[in-house]
C-alpha cells in the first residue's frame, strides 16, 4: 500500500520527467526475477560479507530505475544507501577521496533523505551511550564519566580501523567533545572534514590533532570506518551505486586506465573482506563491458566480470556477477502506465472520470504513439511516456470536467524536452531531418 505522501512524490517526479526517489516497488515491472537473489545477497552482506553486482543495459533501458529500486529495497531491509555518478572532472573513479566525499553527501537511510551522514554519526554516539549505561551502570547525569566511558567504547569498536586510520577515531572523539561543550562551529567543521570536504580551517583540524585533507588511502580507510559505525548503529550495511561508469570510455586514456584499475581494486578488496557490510552496484552499457574502450582493456577486470550472454535471455542467471536488464516491450510499458494511473486515482477526486477516459486501450494508444515518435524503441520511451501521461493527460482529466483526451489531446514531442539519447532515437520529422552518408 502506497502512502498519500509517497503517491504525491511519485506523481510529482513523473510529472517532471524524473525517476521517483521512493515508492518504486509500485512501478517495478519485469524485475521480479531478480528479487529473491538480490534479497539473498543482501542477507549475506548483512551477516558481515561483501557483495557486488554489475548491471548491464543500453541507454534508456532502466538502469537508473533499477538501482534506485534496489536502494529503496535495501533501505527497507535496514541498509543505508548512496549513489555516486562517475565523471572525468567532478568524480573520477580513481580518486577515492572524491568518490568518498560524494558517497557521504548522498548517503540516506529509511528515516532520512540524502545527507544522512551526521544523523548516522549522532545516532551511533547515542547507541554507544546506551550500551555504556546497559553494561556499566553510570549516573546519566555524570556527563564527564559517561563521556569517558563512551570514548573508551568508541576506541574498542574502532580498534581495527584506528590501526590504519587513527585520524578517524581522533576526529570522532573531538567531534563528541565539541558537542558536549556546545562548540557548534567546531563540531560542524569536524563533521565536514570527516565527510571528506576539502579546505577545512586549520584551527578545526588542530582541535582533533589532524593534518591536511583526506587522501586516496585515507578515504578508503574512512569508508571501512563508516561500515563499522553503520553496523554498530544497527544498520545491515551500505549499498553503494557507482552510476555512469561507462563514461570511462570517453575519458582521456590515462584517466580511463586508472579508472578501470580502480574498479578492479574495488572488486578485489571486497572479495578479500576489506569492506564487510558493503554491497557495490555498478551500471554500464554493453559497449562498456564488451567494447575495446571499456572493461576489455584490463584483462583481470574483464575476467572478473565475464558472463556468457549468448544463451536466450530468459535463462539468464540472476546470481551472476553481471546481469542484464530484461527487454522492455510495449506490454510492460502499458502495465507501468496502468500502475501510474491507479496511483493517480487514489489521490484524485475525479477517479470515476479518469477511469472512464484513461482506460487501458487509451493508455496503450498513448504508449504506442510515444514509442513511434522515438523510433519504435520502447526501452527509451518510459520517461517521456509517463511524463505525457501524467502532465498532459491525467492532470487535465482531473482538473477539467469536459476534457476528453481522445478528442482534445494530440501528442506532441519537442526536441527541447528530450535527452540526447531520446533525440537520437526520434524518427525524422521531414526529409530535411534525414542524414545521408556521402
Amino acid at each position: 500500500m502506497v502512502s498519500p505522501q509517497r503517491r504525491a512524490e511519485i506523481i510529482d517526479a513523473l510529472r517532471r520527467g524524473t525517476v521517483p526517489q521512493f515508492g518504486l516497488d509500485a512501478l517495478a515491472v519485469g524485475l521480479e526475477r531478480f528479487e529473491s537473489t538480490l534479497d539473498e545477497e543482501l542477507t549475506r552482506v548483512a551477516a558481515g560479507g561483501g557483495g557486488l553486482k554489475a548491471v548491464r543495459g543500453e541507454y534508456g533501458s532502466g538502469k537508473t530505475f533499477f538501482t534506485r529500486w534496489l536502494q529503496e529495497r535495501a533501505r527497507g531491509r535496514a541498509f543505508a544507501s548512496t549513489e555516486v555518478q562517475i565523471s572525468e572532472t567532478e568524480t573520477p573513479l580513481h580518486r577515492m577521496e572524491t568518490v568518498y566525499r560524494r558517497l557521504i553527501e548522498r548517503i540516506s537511510t529509511a528515516h532520512a533523505g540524502a545527507g544522512a551522514f551526521r544523523a548516522i554519526i549522532d545516532g551511533w554516539f547515542f547507541a554507544l551511550e546506551q550500551d555504556v549505561l546497559a553494561e556499566n551502570p553510570v549516573d546519566a547525569q555524570d556527563e564527564e564519566k559517561l563521556l569517558d566511558r563512551t570514548e573508551a567504547l568508541l576506541e574498542t569498536r574502532l580498534a581495527s580501523v584506528s590501526r590504519i586510520a587513527p585520524a578517524y577515531a581522533a576526529t570522532l572523539r573531538a567531534y563528541r567533545r565539541a558537542l558536549v561543550k556546545d562548540e557548534r562551529d567546531l563540531a560542524e567543521g569536524l563533521i565536514a572534514w570527516l565527510s571528506g570536504q576539502p579546505n577545512v580551517a586549520a584551527h578545526i583540524r588542530r582541535a582533533a590533532g589532524i593534518k591536511g585533507d583526506i587522501d586516496h588511502f585515507g578515504a578508503s580507510n574512512f569508508l571501512a570506518g563508516l561500515l563499522v559505525i553503520l553496523r554498530d548503529s544497527g544498520f545491515a550495511g551500505l549499498v553503494l551505486t557507482l552510476d555512469e561508469v561507462e563514461t570511462l570510455q570517453r575519458m582521456r586514456a590515462d584517466t580511463r586506465e586508472k579508472g578501470l584499475n580502480a574498479l578492479r581494486q574495488w572488486f578485489d578488496e571486497i572479495d578479500a573482506g576489506r569492506f564487510p557490510g558493503l554491497y557495490l552496484l555498478i551500471t554500464g552499457t554493453p559497449a562498456f563491458f564488451e567494447g575495446p574502450q571499456g572493461v576489455q582493456r584490463l584483462a583481470p577486470l574483464a575476467q572478473r566480470l565475464h558472463v556468457d550472454f549468448a544463451t536466450d535471455a530468459r535463462f539468464d542467471n540472476p546470481r551472476a556477477v553481471q546481469i542484464r536488464l530484461p527487454g522492455f516491450g510495449l506490454d510492460q510499458l502499458v502495465q507501468v502506465g496502468k500502475r501510474v494511473r491507479d496511483i493517480y486515482l487514489e489521490q484524485s477526486s475525479s477517479a470515476d472520470r479518469i477511469a472512464q477516459h484513461v482506460d487501458e486501450p487509451y493508455i496503450r494508444s498513448l504508449a504506442d504513439a510515444v514509442t513511434g515518435q522515438l523510433g519504435g524503441r520502447v526501452g527509451i520511451a518510459p520517461r517521456v511516456f509517463l511524463k505525457k501521461l501524467v502532465a498532459d493527460v491525467l492532470d487535465r482529466v482531473d482538473q477539467f470536467p469536459d476534457f476528453d483526451p481522445r478528442q482534445h489531446y494530440a501528442l506532441t514531442i519537442n526536441d527541447a524536452e528530450l535527452s540526447r539519447t531520446e533525440r537520437a532515437a526520434r524518427k525524422p520529422q521531414s526529409l530535411d531531418d534525414i542524414e545521408l552518408e556521402l
